[in-house]
């Protein structure tokens, strides 16, 4: 049944992938851009109150969106997306996941369009809860090749983070949460760019590839109009010394 629904929604080079999630399913390109681990980490901070409205922003194939589906109590979902590529994978994936039975019609849109009009677009502080996965590299203007699909999702080519935290703290409720990760070698910026549009980080978590590996990402709960208190939360380790994965990881995440 599963093979032949998902003809329907399949093109060329695509593949249907199991998100072992509610039994939702992700459609994905491996010559595109494919989901990574960043995603998932993110996915495992973010709460939203029940009814309440999410954004995600720069959704790419709808990762996020379609994650928090299963783990929050959201009434709505929005995966906003510029490049018109991916933005049409994730209305398919949604699609399927409804003709499926995984989802409810109407509980996850994707819009395509610039982040930098969010707030705009959307009108100000109507959402609980904001979310990205943001591109982690600066010098967007110096990639040979701008317009790849990777290079777009890691390199920071239609928007800078001043440009995502600016557009969450537009679009959340105060004591909303904004949600994000990053590189810890960009924290100072972060944490000056988020205090600055309001945006007061509240608990942090530093991931480590391994535990004799410096960190290789952050996680970071925000809080609009906030008050200034940080939590520190206990470093998350991938792998063990094994190579296998980490307790917590596969407790908590399901790899």
């Amino acid at each position: 049944m599963t093979k032949n629904l998902s003809e329907n929604f399949l093109r060329d080079g695509e593949r249907l992938d199991d998100l072992e999630r509610n039994h939702l399913h992700i459609i994905q390109d491996p010559k595109r851009f494919c989901f990574g681990m960043d995603a998932v980490l993110l996915s495992g901070m973010v709460k939203v109150p029940a009814g309440g409205r999410l954004i995600d922003l720069g959704t790419g194939t709808g990762i996020l969106p379609l994650l928090l589906s299963a783990k929050t109590e959201a009434s709505e979902l929005i995966g906003l997306e510029i490049q018109p590529e991916s933005a049409d994978m994730a209305r398919r994936s949604v699609a399927y996941n409804v003709a499926s039975g995984a989802l409810a019609e109407g509980r996850i849109s994707i819009v395509e369009g610039d982040l930098k009009e969010a707030t705009k677009r959307f009108g100000k502080g109507h959402f609980a809860a904001v979310t990205c996965n943001p591109p982690y590299m600066e010098g967007g203007t110096a990639l040979r090749n701008p317009n790849d699909a990777k290079a777009i999702a890691r390199h920071e080519v239609f928007c800078t983070f001043d440009d995502v935290a600016r557009e969450a703290s537009g679009l959340l409720a105060v004591g909303g949460h904004f949600y994000l990760v990053h590189r810890p070698y960009r924290l100072v910026e972060l944490m000056e760019t988020l205090t600055r549009y309001k945006l007061e980080p509240k608990a942090m978590q530093l991931v480590h590839p391994s535990v004799d590996k410096e960190p290789n990402m952050v996680l970071l709960d925000c809080v609009k109009c906030g008050g200034r208190q940080l939590t520190v939360l206990e470093p998350l380790v991938i792998f063990g010394a094994d190579g296998q994965y980490t307790d917590v990881i596969r407790e908590k995440y399901g790899f």
